[in-house]
């Protein structure tokens, strides 16, 4: 009787980002109303969650090994600031693309070597990787906005819209495919949750767990620059603040999502969910009036709540 009692709670853990996600429908339909709900309205929130969600799915893979990635947000504006230069100079879209990719994924590389060969916890890395490439972002633009003249790449990277449709909401679509197929259906997603679940005993039944954790990182590395991408596309400039803070949100949407900071487990369509939620918790704040202070207050609250679900499932699995 006990057991299944377990179960059921598990269940309704696993489930909490959707309980909260129509919970917070009915708060933001109670307090804005109609107002909330246009079209405009909603088509800006999933401009402003485009981004948080294609680096949410690159989370959910870092922290189902139990990891961290705080560097995101330094990914961001220096990838996007990289693409800006390139495509101001050369007008070559092929480059402005490829070029801050291959910087995500060698700094993703230069995480993961760190963490595994140096035994150094990822927090302190990331953390610490965080806080250069703000400074170079800060650094190589003067702290100045760079504008993006190539249409052809602000169309494909957020201005544009395929049949009436946003095209962030493609990115979004195509990201959430392709981490679903990447960690449910591959034998790297497998490796994946079997280190997040017990490194020692994954490594015994032959599964490279350095090599896991290093292509995770790259992944996430990947996936941020292509954020950054998003960013500039939408604005149609790069800026050294762009990012600024994300990290806390994307580990929210995941947390809350299912997958928990432990590792072991992991769901995509959970954190693009927790993405969603995420955005459409921001921009009601701001459509209610509250201020700047008052903002801060409610997402710490939703990131505290995060973890403590993130617990809550961590616990429940090891009983």
């Amino acid at each position: 009787m006990q057991s299944r009692t377990k179960k059921k709670q598990v269940d309704i853990t696993k489930y909490m980002v959707y309980i909260i996600f129509v919970f917070a429908i009915a708060i933001f339909a109670l307090w804005l109303g109609g107002m909330f709900f246009s079209v405009t309205n909603l088509l800006n929130i999933i401009r402003q969650t485009a981004a948080i969600s294609v680096m949410a799915v690159g989370m959910t893979f870092v922290l189902a090994t139990g990891g961290i990635d705080l560097t995101i947000s330094g990914i961001v504006p220096t990838a996007g600031l990289v693409s800006a230069m390139i495509l101001n100079a050369t007008n070559n879209i092929f480059l402005g693309v490829a070029v801050p990719l291959a910087m995500g994924a060698v700094v993703g590389l230069a995480n993961g070597l760190l963490i595994t060969f140096f035994t150094i916890p990822p927090f302190l890395v990331t953390l610490g990787m965080q806080g250069v490439f703000i400074g170079v972002s800060m650094w190589v633009s003067n702290t100045k906005s760079v504008p993006i003249y190539n249409n052809t790449f602000n169309n494909i990277f957020g201005y544009g819209s395929v049949g009436g449709i946003l095209v962030l909401f493609f990115w979004i679509l195509a990201f959430l495919i392709l981490g679903i197929i990447l960690l449910n259906h591959t034998a790297f997603g497998r490796k994946v949750l079997a280190v997040g679940g017990n490194a020692a005993a994954a490594e015994y039944t032959g599964v490279k767990v350095n090599k896991v954790l290093i292509q995770t990182y790259i992944l996430s590395g990947i996936l941020s620059a292509t954020a950054g991408l998003l960013y500039c596309g939408r604005t149609k400039a790069a800026k050294y603040t762009y990012g600024e803070g994300v990290e806390m949100d994307v580990i929210a949407a995941v947390v809350l999502g299912g997958t928990a900071m432990s590792g072991g487990t992991g769901n995509i369509l959970g954190s693009i969910v927790g993405a969603l939620l995420m955005g459409m918790i921001n921009n009601g704040l701001i459509m209610g009036g509250l201020s700047v202070s008052q903002q801060k207050i409610v997402r710490g609250i939703i990131i505290i709540i995060a973890v403590a679900i993130g617990n809550l499932q961590s616990r429940k699995k090891k009983v």
